[in-house]
């Protein structure tokens, strides 16, 4: 059996930590295709994991779904996947639940505590922690075998925590009554204050503090003209879909003229048209420019950003803009509100989008932007407050297929959880 180092960026032939590599077998046709590891087993057993974790670490990454438990030692994932894309995904396991963060040995075991993952090193000594926020770090938590029956009031609790850590920053819907609430209550809740140690964080946090309000009109790109005849004439040059669909409602406040929403989406469009594509656009530039309009923490800027700052190759953009997206999705408002623009962009802007609204979806979902009780919430039901009814409708049946998977990927977890009780 062939094998190969488990760190795969060492050449050493004498590299002590080794594995099979993966072998895998496409089976079935049509709609009933899919993918058996028929090493899966050997391999796991080499980096000291269950390969329940190895098989859905590569049903997330594939958006695919897979058996995390067979009764007949057949690891299955849905779809064709050959053995040597297989074994690039398996990297990404090995490097985020295998290796120790300090010296990059795989001699690590698995510690589960308080909800917490820790990888600690029998070759150093270190303990270092596995990212909570990865969707397998959430299924390991879950189906720890010395949780027992606490698994499920844990899950429950979680969410509470997340309910009441969003109410606690003002994102909670506005009483009735209280007009400034609901688009205020989210200003206590700075992005700058949201905890992640990422580089665009901090490269934002470097760069943001130099930033000084323009009071006097200049000659350099986009120094903005604030007054009435300025603002009026760049509302003019606005796309009138575009236009429209960032005209949000309750913005009673700026109804005299553009909103600040308005005129982040027309700067983005136009420093998209002088560069040459929206690609070109840093992620920086737009939250300095947000956060120049006071709105970078606003749950309708990022209804403005779903709008603008991609293309017709959207499903691959997501992951580029990710860091940018969760520094300033910080609520279950803001996942709304994100749906709602990506709702406006496809459906109104580009119609030819709908057909890839799963994969959009996908990409969403695999890179956090928007949890799973938001998206089932959100296709459960259509809604006329950013696109018609019909567009609503259309958009949500073009869902489906990603909706029924999300749907039978928690019905497997809970399964599993049950099984292990």
């Amino acid at each position: 059996m062939a094998t190969v180092n488990i760190r795969r960026d060492v050449t050493d032939p004498f590299y002590r930590y080794k594995m099979e590599k993966i072998q895998s077998k496409i089976e079935g046709k049509g709609n009933g295709i899919k993918t058996v590891i028929v090493n899966l087993a050997s391999v796991a057993h080499s980096l000291s994991r269950p390969p329940a974790y190895v098989i859905k670490y590569f049903g997330f990454e594939l958006g695919a779904q897979a058996n995390a438990k067979p009764s007949d030692d057949r690891w299955i994932i849905n779809g064709a996947h050959d053995a040597p894309k297989l074994q690039d995904y398996l990297d990404g396991f090995i490097s985020k639940f295998v290796l120790c963060k300090k010296c990059k040995n795989p001699e690590t075991d698995v510690n589960i505590k308080d909800d917490k993952i820790t990888l600690d090193c029998k070759a150093c000594g270190q303990r270092t922690d596995v990212d909570p926020r990865l969707k397998l770090s959430t299924f390991i938590v879950r189906n720890n075998p010395k949780g027992g029956k606490k698994e499920k009031k844990d899950k429950k609790a979680r969410r509470e925590q997340k309910k009441e850590k969003s109410a606690a920053n003002g994102d909670q819907d506005a009483s009735p009554g209280d007009s400034n609430n609901s688009e205020n209550g989210d200003e206590n809740g700075d992005a700058e204050d949201a905890g992640s140690d990422d580089e665009l964080t901090r490269r934002i946090k470097s760069e943001a503090e130099t930033i000084e309000v323009e009071t006097e009109i200049k000659d350099d790109d986009w120094a903005f003209d604030v007054s009435e005849e300025a603002v009026k004439a760049r509302a003019k040059e606005l796309p009138s879909d575009l236009k429209r669909s960032l005209v949000l409602e309750d913005d009673d406040d700026e109804a005299d003229g553009p909103s600040a929403y308005e005129q982040l989406g027309s700067w983005i469009i136009e420093t998209a048209e002088g560069k040459g594509g929206v690609t070109k656009v840093s992620d920086i530039d737009i939250y300095k420019k947000a956060k120049e309009f006071g709105i970078e923490s606003k749950h309708k800027t990022v209804a403005v950003l779903a709008q603008s700052i991609f293309d017709d190759k959207i499903v691959k953009q997501v992951e580029d803009r990710a860091g940018l997206l969760k520094k300033m999705i910080t609520s279950e408002r803001h996942e709304k509100a994100f749906l709602g623009g990506t709702e406006r962009f496809v459906g109104q802007d580009r119609p030819a989008l709908v057909a890839q609204v799963p994969a959009i979806l996908l990409a969403y979902y695999q890179n956090d932007l928007v949890s799973e009780e938001t998206l089932k919430a959100w296709g459960a039901k259509a809604s006329k407050k950013y696109v018609d009814i019909s567009t609503s409708k259309k958009i949500r049946k073009a869902a489906q297929p990603f909706l029924e998977w999300l749907e039978n990927a928690e019905s497997e977890d809970e399964e599993d959880s049950e099984d292990d009780e």
